[in-house]
């Protein structure tokens, strides 16, 4: 499976290298030897370094990709969607693993379904089907189809 990792900026210099927009928080996606896929053609990267953070609410990398050594042809990935084949293991939650699972609270009250995370800098927050908006650092457990929540009395009744 794949999910989508980032998308590529602007061109940024003469030597090929360009501004990554990441959409995830495994920076590890983004080190030298890292194979990507962006339109159906992999990417290696070649280098990558960090941008000040400034006001963007995603982290920007400057990128070099072996076989890009113009601006001309990095220009040529402006607004590309970058993938990369899903992790496994225990290292974590993945959003694939989360998004169609049901939402269940302490009490074991089904709260509805989850359609998407949504990226928040205190915590981010899972988007229940109703909208309702639990944070992620709640989650207890997982498994089963089922994400089990501990939450503060009265969060779902906001």
């Amino acid at each position: 499976m794949l999910l989508e990792i980032g998308q590529v900026g602007r061109a940024h210099g003469l030597r090929g290298e360009v501004v990554v927009h990441l959409v995830t928080n495994k920076q590890g996606r983004l080190a030298a030897g890292a194979e990507l896929l962006c339109d159906g053609r992999a990417l290696r990267v070649e280098r990558a370094q960090a941008l000040p953070a400034r006001t963007q609410a995603r982290a920007s990398w400057l990128v070099a990709f072996a076989g890009f050594t113009t601006r001309e042809q990095a220009e040529g990935l402006a607004g590309a969607v970058l993938s990369a084949e899903a992790g496994t293991g225990d290292d974590g939650l993945w959003v694939h693993e989360l998004v169609g699972t049901t939402v269940r609270d302490q009490d074991g009250t089904e709260r509805g379904t989850v359609v998407a995370l949504q990226a928040n800098p205190a915590s981010d927050l899972i988007v229940l089907d109703d909208g309702t908006l639990v944070p992620l650092r709640f989650v207890t457990a997982v498994g089963g189809g089922v994400v089990t929540v501990t939450v503060p009395a009265g969060l779902f009744e906001l």
